[in-house]
C-alpha cells in the first residue's frame, strides 16, 4: 500500500483481469551429429543452408548424414536449428609447422580430418617477389587431390610449384578464401593474421622468428583428426540443450555403431523435459517385413518421439548422382512448414516432402496396412502426387497419445501456460488471483480453439479452465500451491477417409 504524507493529487497504476500468453514456438530444431568442420564447445544456432554450411561446411563422408539433413531440413520449410557437432574422442587439428619452429604456424580453424585436405597458397607479391602479395585458402574435396600438387610434400617454395597443376585443384576446391595485406600495413604477415580471425577454415600462428622465414610458396596441412566416436560424445551436450527452451524438436541422423545405445538416451532426454519431440531414423535396407518383424515401438515405445520410414534418394554433391539419406532432416523441415502454415495441430502428413528424388523403398499400400498400426510413418510415392510424409503416428501405445499433432499441441500448450503465468509466482494467493489465472489461460484457449486446434462448437466444448477451492486443498494453501485444472478436446486427423457408395433409382432420399 502506498504511503501518502502531503495532501494533493496521486496516481496509481494497478493490473485488472487477464495477462495475455503468447505461444511458444514449436518449430525449432536441435541437430546433433558428425559435420565436416566448426565449432564443437556447444550448440550453435544455424537460420539458413547458407550460414550452415558456412560454419561447418557441407557433405564430406558416405556415412556422415547432418549435413543432408540440414539441407533437407531448410528445403522444407525449416527456420530455426541448433546444430551440436559431434567429434570422436582424441580429435585433434591439422597444422603446419615451419622447420626449426616448436609451434605450428598454421593451425586448422577446427578439429578434424577435414584440415588434412585444407591447402594454403602464399602468393609472391608483383613488385618484390620474396614478399607475401596474397594468401588463399582452398579445401579440396578429397586428400588424394593434393598429391596431383604436392606428392609427399607438405610445402613447396613457389619456384617449385606447377601453375597447372594448380590452377587445376584450386578450381576443383569447393571452400576458397583470398586475404591481401593492406596497404601500408607495417607488416604484411601480421595484418593477414588479423584478417584470419573471421575465417573458419585458418588461424595464423606467428612468432619473429617464424614470420622470417615464411616465404611465398604452397603449404599442405596434416594430423587432423576426428578421433573415436562414443556415446558420451553425444551426451556431453545434453546439459547445455536442457537450457535452451525454445527447442522443440531432436534429432541426430542415423549412425551405425551407436544407433542401439543413442536412440533410448535421446528419448530420455525429451522424455525427461516433456517439452520436445524426437523423430527417428530407421536403419538403412530395411523392408517392411524386417520392421513388422521387429517393431521399433516395442524397443522405444514413447508419446515423445515418431518414426518414419524408409530412406529417401537424393542428389549427392560428393558423387554427383544419386543416394541414400535418413528422412529425419526433412521431415523435421515438413514439421516446421505445417507448423507456420496451419498450426501445430495440424498433423504434418499428407505433405510433399521437397528436394527428394525417390525412395529408397517404394512402400505399398498393403504393406503401410501393417506398419501403421505398429506406428512406423510412411513416405510413400504416390501417383500424381509426388512424395509425401504418409502417416502421423506416435511411438505410443496408449490411444490418447496415438498421433503426433495431438503430443506436439499438448507440448505447445503446457509450455506456452508455463511461461506465461510466470508472473503469478509469489502473488497473493486468493480468490482475486485465482480468477485473473481463470481469465488469462481461457483468453489463451480461446484463441487455440479459433484456430482449430480444438475441437467443439463453443469454448465450453472445447476446454474448462478450473482455479478455486475446488482444485486446491487447505494443505496446498499452507504450503504455497496454486493448483490449475485445464481440460483441452485437441483435434485429431482424419487418418481415414471413408466414401460408402451405393446405386440409386431415384426418387426420395433414402433415410438412415
Amino acid at each position: 500500500m502506498p504511503e501518502y504524507l502531503a495532501p494533493g493529487v496521486y496516481i496509481e497504476e494497478i493490473e485488472l483481469g487477464a495477462k495475455p500468453i503468447e505461444g511458444v514456438s514449436t518449430s525449432t530444431a536441435v541437430f546433433l551429429g558428425r559435420t565436416e568442420r566448426g565449432p564443437t564447445e556447444g550448440p550453435v544456432l544455424v537460420t539458413s543452408l547458407t550460414q550452415f554450411r558456412r560454419l561447418f561446411g557441407g557433405p564430406f563422408s558416405a556415412e556422415a548424414y547432418l549435413p543432408y539433413a540440414l539441407e533437407g531440413f531448410f528445403l522444407n520449410g525449416g527456420k530455426r536449428g541448433f546444430v551440436c557437432r559431434v567429434l570422436g574422442e582424441g580429435a585433434e587439428e591439422a597444422d603446419f609447422t615451419l622447420n626449426g619452429a616448436t609451434n605450428p604456424v598454421f593451425l586448422a580453424g577446427s578439429k578434424g580430418a577435414w584440415g588434412n585436405r585444407l591447402l594454403v597458397v602464399l602468393r609472391p607479391d608483383e613488385k618484390d617477389p620474396s614478399q607475401i602479395g596474397e594468401l588463399e585458402l582452398a579445401l579440396v574435396p578429397r586428400e588424394e587431390a593434393l598429391e596431383t600438387l604436392m606428392g609427399t610434400d607438405t610445402h613447396k617454395a613457389w619456384g617449385d610449384v606447377d601453375p597447372i597443376a594448380l590452377k587445376r585443384l584450386l578450381e576443383k576446391a569447393r571452400d576458397r578464401e583470398t586475404y591481401i595485406p593492406r596497404p601500408g600495413s607495417s607488416s604484411r604477415l601480421e595484418d593477414l593474421q588479423a584478417q584470419l580471425k573471421r575465417s573458419q577454415l585458418l588461424r595464423l600462428n606467428l612468432d619473429q622468428s617464424q614470420a622470417q622465414n615464411l616465404t611465398p610458396g604452397v603449404y599442405r596441412l596434416s594430423g587432423g583428426s576426428d578421433g573415436t566416436l562414443k556415446l558420451e560424445n553425444y551426451q556431453s551436450f545434453f546439459p547445455e540443450l536442457e537450457k535452451i527452451e525454445e527447442i522443440s524438436l531432436v534429432y541426430a541422423p542415423y549412425e551405425k555403431d551407436l544407433y542401439a545405445n543413442l536412440i533410448p538416451r535421446l528419448l530420455a532426454h525429451c522424455e525427461k523435459l516433456k517439452d520436445r519431440f524426437l523423430v527417428i531414423d530407421p536403419p538403412p535396407g530395411k523392408t517392411p517385413s524386417d520392421l513388422a518383424g521387429s517393431p521399433p515401438r516395442n524397443r522405444w515405445e514413447s508419446k515423445y518421439a515418431a518414426l518414419y520410414y524408409p530412406w529417401l534418394r537424393i542428389y549427392d554433391p560428393l558423387t554427383q548422382g544419386l543416394r541414400a539419406v535418413p528422412p529425419g532432416g526433412h521431415v523435421l523441415g515438413v514439421y516446421a512448414r505445417t507448423d507456420a502454415e496451419r498450426g501445430v495441430h495440424k498433423a504434418p502428413a499428407n505433405e510433399p516432402v521437397r528436394g527428394v528424388a525417390g525412395l529408397a523403398y517404394r512402400v505399398g499400400k498393403g504393406e503401410q496396412e501393417i506398419l501403421n498400426p505398429l506406428g512406423v510413418n510412411c513416405i510413400r510415392a504416390l501417383p500424381g502426387r509426388g512424395i509425401r510424409i504418409w502417416g502421423a503416428r506416435t511411438l505410443s501405445s496408449d490411444p490418447l497419445w496415438k498421433y503426433v499433432n495431438v503430443r506436439r499441441l499438448f507440448i505447445f500448450l503446457e509450455k506456452s501456460i508455463e511461461q506465461g503465468l510466470q508472473w503469478v509466482v509469489f502473488e497473493p494467493n486468493s480468490p482475486r488471483l485465482w480468477a485473473r489465472v481463470r481469465q488469462t489461460v481461457t483468453q489463451f484457449l480461446t484463441g487455440v480453439w479459433k484456430d482449430g486446434a480444438l475441437t467443439g462448437a463453443t469454448p465450453e466444448e472445447a476446454f474448462f479452465v478450473k482455479c478455486d477451492e475446488t482444485t486446491m486443498t487447505e494443505e496446498d494453501l499452507e504450503n504455497g500451491r496454486l493448483v490449475v485444472m485445464v481440460g483441452v478436446a485437441p483435434v485429431r486427423p482424419a487418418e481415414f477417409v471413408i466414401f460408402r457408395i451405393a446405386q440409386w433409382s431415384g426418387g426420395s432420399e433414402v433415410s438412415e
